[in-house]
């Protein structure tokens, strides 16, 4: 007889106590077992209980979503927990900002139950794939820069650089297949995943926020212009 995987938990954030109610009636019955936190303060608090997904809305008294995730992505225990931005305000600028932040998806209210309860079990599905092994081996040197896949760690000369999950996975596969072109559909499925929810140019935000942070380093990861990007070898 197989061992019953344990409950996922997850995090729900939203000043309305209707919302919370209601999605944890939905996650409830798909097994989840749900925490309640009705603003950005509560929801850093109840972080601490390392839930494997965070649902949180944006427009919320005391510290308001993007706040919240920023200060989320920041914490390296908290860092690689996926987030799905569950919110009423509709605009473009503001779900590139939430993939810029590092969300996993961006939701617009009203949103029927069962499309929610498919979006979290995709997250969570992506969340949980087993990593693929390394190109090569776990450390990657390419001049001053070395990428550590087996703790996580990127070094450009001295200097430690932070990357959260998502980031360094695609820096990752990038640079252990230098000189290879990869397309934006190729590197959703290669870090997020087949059963893709988020859009194109979430691959677009993750290599700008990746080159920011390279700095002197950005020009090895090149623009293939209608295509995709490579590593330069």
């Amino acid at each position: 007889m197989r061992p019953q995987e344990p409950k996922k938990k997850v995090l729900v954030v939203d000043d309305e106590r209707d919302i919370v109610d209601l999605i944890r009636y939905n996650l409830a019955k798909e097994g989840c077992e749900v925490i309640g936190a009705y603003n950005g303060e509560e929801a850093l608090e109840k972080s601490s209980e390392r839930p494997d997904l965070i649902i949180l809305d944006l427009m919320m008294p005391v510290l308001d979503g993007f706040e919240t995730c920023k200060r989320l992505k920041a914490e390296p225990s908290t860092s690689a927990i996926p987030i799905i931005f569950l919110t009423a305000k509709s605009g473009e600028l503001d779900e590139i900002l939430g993939l810029e932040l590092g969300a996993d998806d961006y939701i617009q209210k009203p949103i029927s139950p069962r499309k929610l309860v498919a979006r979290v079990k995709t997250v969570l599905r992506r969340a949980g794939k087993p990593e693929r092994p390394p190109v090569e081996g776990p450390v990657i040197r390419v001049d001053r820069l070395e990428i550590n896949r087996s703790n996580y760690t990127v070094r450009l000369g001295p200097k430690d650089i932070f990357f959260p999950k998502k980031e360094f996975e695609l820096l990752a596969l990038l640079a252990s297949n230098r000189g290879k072109v990869f397309s934006r559909e190729m590197l959703l499925n290669n870090v997020w995943g087949r059963e893709v929810v988020v859009v194109d140019r979430t691959v677009d935000v993750h290599i700008r926020k990746i080159r920011k942070k390279l700095g002197e380093a950005a020009a090895l990861i090149e623009t293939v212009k209608g295509v995709g990007y490579r590593f330069r070898e």
